[in-house]
Formats: C-alpha cells, sequence, structure tokens
C-alpha cells in the first residue's frame, strides 16, 4: 500500500503560480513513475503531468507544456509540480496517483495503482 496526500492547491489569479506537492508514504521503497491529474467539474478526470523514477523523463499534457513543470525528490519521496501562468481554465482537483509496476511514465490514469485525495486549485480571472 501506498499512501498519497497533496498540499499546495488554493486560489489564484490568473496568471499566478502554485506549487503542489505530494508525498508519498508507506511502501516506498520501490521504484515507480508518478503523474499528476486533475478534474473540473463536470468533465473527466484528464493527465496533466508524469516523471519517471529516475526524474530524467518528463510527460506534459499539451495544455500544460511550457507553463508546468513536474519534479521529484525521491529521498524525499515527494513528487511536485509547478504550475506558472495559470489559467482559469486550469481550475481543478489536482491529483498525484502512483505506477508501482513502472519506472516510466505513463499517461493513461487505468495504468496508476494509488492515488491521493486531491488538492482544488482555483484561478480567477
Amino acid at each position: 500500500q501506498v499512501q498519497l496526500v497533496e498540499s499546495g492547491g488554493g486560489l489564484v489569479q490568473a496568471g499566478g503560480s502554485l506549487r503542489l506537492s505530494c508525498a508519498a508514504s508507506g511502501r516506498t521503497s520501490g521504484t515507480y513513475a508518478m503523474g499528476w491529474f486533475r478534474q473540473a467539474p463536470g468533465k473527466e478526470r484528464e493527465f496533466v503531468a508524469a516523471i519517471s523514477w529516475s526524474g530524467g523523463r518528463r510527460n506534459y499534457a499539451d495544455s500544460v507544456k511550457g507553463r508546468f513543470t513536474v519534479s521529484r525528490d525521491n529521498a524525499k519521496n515527494t513528487v511536485y509540480l509547478q504550475m506558472n501562468s495559470l489559467k482559469p481554465e486550469d481550475t481543478a482537483v489536482y491529483y498525484c496517483a502512483v505506477d508501482i509496476h513502472r519506472r516510466e511514465p505513463v499517461v493513461s490514469g487505468g495504468l496508476y495503482d494509488y492515488w491521493g485525495q486531491g488538492t482544488q486549485v482555483t484561478v480567477s480571472s
């Protein structure tokens, strides 16, 4: 079992920045990829970003490329999502997830094994 806890969400004006964190605990001794997803009201969950175990490979949704950066600190069992130039359409609940079967990142949420409870990000215009 892996437990994930997100933090760092909040209310920000358009053009602003936020940094989300996701701390993992429990069965964290393996090597695994991690990802960020989001779900806006009335919409399906969508992929945002993912990072390999080494941090050397990162995938991003087209909608966030150039604005968001995913990173991780394995010594702290924590993954981050730096979000810059935020837009109202970025408003959503953001979730982190871990894929314990792969070191390299995947974009399909169905392949991730454990999920956090989510943190709300609201961007005002």
